[in-house]
């Protein structure tokens, strides 16, 4: 069976996003910060259709093992957009543009029903509303046997580590201090187990990626 993998960067202090996240500032005060590390890859551009070059590296080689066998994608309507409620006459469209960087489908749980979004690139947005175990179950039938990137946010990770559902989560995690925003660990508990696979030391961050020990 296909596996469920979350990669995320996280500040020294937890944190995946800054505090008051906006239309204007997606990732919070000071969350932009946590992608300083990523966005200068080799990798990382050529995911965002940008074939002119990049670093190479260790960071690269994490980054670009990170999205290889990805089939399909999940996330939260927090990581999709800034809105809350129903979605309205016009409604949010996603961060990223006529064509996201998926290239693969993306399943979103909301609580609110949507027709499937197509956008450019192989990327089509399906709007889940009857949970976490649904939406895996879609995401591995659209996969076709390659793996399932689960894209966050912090609480919709919560809810697969609580589940058991997370194979495995690798964190790249930078030397910032948000003090405040939104925490990846919150609300589990020790009943999660995990089980380091490897620690990879790249340039102003380091990655840190771990099994789910579901036979613990």
């Amino acid at each position: 069976m296909s596996k469920l993998r979350f990669n995320i960067t996280m500040t020294l202090d937890g944190y995946i996003a800054g505090p008051n996240q906006s239309v204007e500032n997606g990732l919070g005060e000071g969350g932009e910060q946590l992608h300083d590390w990523i966005i200068k890859l080799k990798s990382f551009r050529e995911t965002h259709g940008d074939k002119g070059g990049g670093e190479t590296g260790t960071n690269d080689d994490v980054l670009r093992e990170a999205v290889e066998n990805i089939g399909a994608t999940i996330m939260g309507r927090n990581m999709f957009g800034p809105v809350r409620g129903p979605w309205g006459k016009d409604p949010w469209r996603g961060w990223w543009g006529d064509n996201p960087p998926f290239h693969t489908p993306v399943f979103v749980l909301t609580h609110h029903a949507r027709e499937p979004l197509v956008m450019q690139g192989g990327t089509t947005f399906h709007f889940i509303t009857d949970g976490i175990e649904s939406a895996l179950t879609q995401a591995r039938e659209a996969a076709s046997g390659k793996d399932v990137s689960l894209g966050g946010g912090a609480k919709v990770a919560q809810q697969y580590l609580a589940a058991w559902l997370m194979d495995e989560m690798e964190l790249h995690v930078v030397s910032l201090l948000l003090g405040g925003g939104e925490r990846l660990l919150d609300n589990l508990g020790p009943n999660v187990k995990l089980e380091p696979i490897r620690t990879v030391e790249g340039p102003g961050v380091v990655h840190l990626k771990y099994r789910l020990a579901k036979d613990a």
